[in-house]
Order: C-alpha cells, then sequence, then structure tokens
C-alpha cells in the first residue's frame, strides 16, 4: 500500500500546531493561577480563566453579530447603505409577508402541541405497567436528526398519480378507504400544517420525559390529601398535577418556542420552502447564499434574534427564581 506523504504532510503538520498551540494556552492559564498571590485570588482566577472563553466568544459570537447587524442596512452586495430598505421589504412584500406568517403559526401551534401532547401521554403512561416500554417508544424520535425525520416523513406524504400504486402510507389510506390521492406538501396552508405534524411527532418524546419527571416529584402527601377529599381525575390533574408541575410545564413551553423559531431542517429537506412554507431560518438561508441579497438574509437573520431575545431572557429569570 503506498502513502502520498507529501500530500499527507501539511495536515499532520497542521494538526501537531494545533494541539502544541492549545497545550501552550493551558500551560500559561496553569502558570498564570499559579503565580497569582495566595489572598485574594478569585478575581485573578476568574479573570485569567474567562479570558479564553470570552476571547473564543467575542470571535465566534459578538464580532458576527456585530457584521450581520451592519450587513442588515446594506445592499444585496454588501457595498451600499440603503438604510431600512431590508426591513421595508421584510414586512411589505408578499412572499417575505408570508414566511413571518408561517414562523407565526409554527411558533403559536407547535409549543402548545408539543407540551399538551406530552403532558397528556406522561399522565396516562404513570406508573403504568409499561411506563418504561411506552417512554422508550415516545422518545425514539428524539433519536432522529430533523433531516433524517423529513426525509422520513417525505415517504409518508409521497404522491403518485391515481391510476399508479402509491408509496406514501398516508395515500394508501385514503386511496383503501375510496378517496383520491393529494399533494399533501403542495396544498397550502394545509401543508404547513403537516410540517408541523413532524416536529410534534419528534418533540413530544423531549416533553414527556421532562414532564413526567416533574409529576413524580409530586409529594406523595400532596396526592393523598387530594384523594381523600374525593377529587376527581379531572380535579387532580387541573387542580393538584398541573399547579405543582407549572415550572416544567414553563421549560417545556420556552424551549420549543426558542427551537421552532430556528427551525430550518425539516422545512428545507420536504418542501425546500416551496408552496408557501417557508420560515425566517430558511428564507435567510435562500437570500443569503442562494440569491446572493446577504443584506435581506442579514435583516432577517438580526429580526430572528430579537425574537429570540424575550424568551432566553424570559428564561433566564425563570431560572434564577427557580434557585432562589
Amino acid at each position: 500500500m503506498d502513502f502520498d506523504f507529501a500530500g499527507e504532510l501539511p495536515k499532520f503538520v497542521q494538526l501537531l500546531i494545533g494541539v502544541a498551540a492549545f497545550l501552550a494556552v493551558v500551560a500559561l492559564i496553569v502558570l498564570l493561577l499559579d503565580s497569582t498571590p495566595t489572598r485574594r485570588r478569585a478575581w485573578p482566577h476568574a479573570t485569567i480563566l474567562l479570558a479564553p472563553a470570552l476571547l473564543l466568544l467575542a470571535i465566534g459570537l459578538v464580532i458576527p453579530a456585530v457584521r450581520t447587524t451592519l450587513l442588515s442596512f446594506m445592499s444585496g452586495d454588501g457595498q451600499q447603505w440603503v438604510g431600512l430598505d431590508n426591513y421595508a421589504w421584510m414586512f411589505t412584500q408578499p412572499e417575505a409577508v408570508t414566511v413571518l406568517r408561517n414562523t407565526l403559526v409554527w411558533v403559536l401551534l407547535v409549543p402548545i402541541l408539543v407540551t399538551s401532547v406530552g403532558l397528556v401521554y406522561a399522565v396516562l403512561v404513570d406508573r403504568t405497567r409499561f411506563e418504561a416500554i411506552a417512554k422508550s417508544l415516545v422518545f425514539l424520535p428524539m433519536a432522529i436528526s430533523f433531516v433524517g425525520a423529513g426525509i422520513i416523513w417525505r415517504f409518508v406524504y409521497a404522491y403518485r398519480a391515481e391510476e399508479q400504486e402509491q408509496i406514501g402510507l398516508l395515500n394508501q389510506f385514503v386511496v383503501a378507504l375510496g378517496g383520491e390521492p393529494q399533494q399533501w406538501l403542495q396544498e397550502p396552508p394545509l401543508n404547513t400544517l403537516f410540517l408541523i405534524v413532524v416536529m410534534v411527532w419528534i418533540q413530544t418524546g423531549f416533553a414527556t420525559v421532562v414532564l413526567s419527571a416533574a409529576i413524580k416529584g409530586i409529594p406523595a402527601e400532596i396526592v393523598e390529601a387530594a384523594r381523600l377529599d374525593g377529587a376527581s381525575p379531572m380535579q387532580m390533574f387541573f387542580r393538584v398535577t398541573l399547579p405543582c408541575i407549572r415550572s416544567a410545564v414553563v421549560v417545556v413551553l420556552v424551549t420549543q418556542s426558542i427551537g421552532t423559531l430556528k427551525l430550518f431542517d425539516i422545512v428545507r429537506t420536504m418542501t425546500g420552502g416551496q408552496f408557501d412554507t417557508s420560515v425566517i431560518a430558511n428564507e435567510m438561508y435562500n437570500q443569503a447564499f442562494r440569491y446572493g441579497e446577504t443584506g435581506k438574509g442579514a435583516a432577517l437573520a438580526v429580526f430572528l434574534f430579537v425574537l429570540v431575545t424575550p424568551i432566553v431572557i424570559y428564561q433566564i429569570r425563570q431560572r434564577r427564581e427557580a434557585v432562589r
């Protein structure tokens, strides 16, 4: 077997340089920590340990964020200042308004559906004989990537002409019941709802696990007292279970809201944003990398960041209150 050492050497050398640089930084940090005075080491230690992380954060997040914000006020080629024209396009042009509308539908439906289905499932399987198996089954989709799930569900929604044999599971059921096959992913606005089903299918397992753990953490004394008072199953759910797991429900809702706002893979894999199914992240990619409109893509990215920020702030405050 022959080896091309001339071709392999540069990569190998680059690897050695990277490892050596990493070790040098670690050694420098340890040396600085050891050389600081014994008394009042807290602030010097914190500064030394946080400095590399803050530097990388600035390079990988802060600087790109500032540059993206500046690009959002520039033309497509990034050479001319256009002010708020890109943001005006976002809220006035029909195709952009459709994107914002679709994103709003996703954000409104997905967190509520995921949380509701996960909560009902967690309550139903709680302390049942086959609880472990039931939770494993609903959690399995979490092991599949969004791209993989999109490909799977494309086959579920697949369409063929009426005279041909249907390969799509949904159309097979329709034909078996005497109906006509439908192009599920090409008929707005229902196609957006069919895409939402995929997201709910993937994320329900996460909601079930989190909420099930919260349900098991409810003190047994509260449950027994409610039962002794004659509470019905519905009263137990709305007056005991739900109030006790409120913080877990909020966590699931917030997490799903952030994930839904950043959604890209499912739409990209299943429709490519066609047939009025595009969302902000997908349109941002299209504008910046397919159409060469970096200004519009950057404006969409900034708007997405503005939408996510209040949710993140709310989540941080909730966690601080929980710690207190």
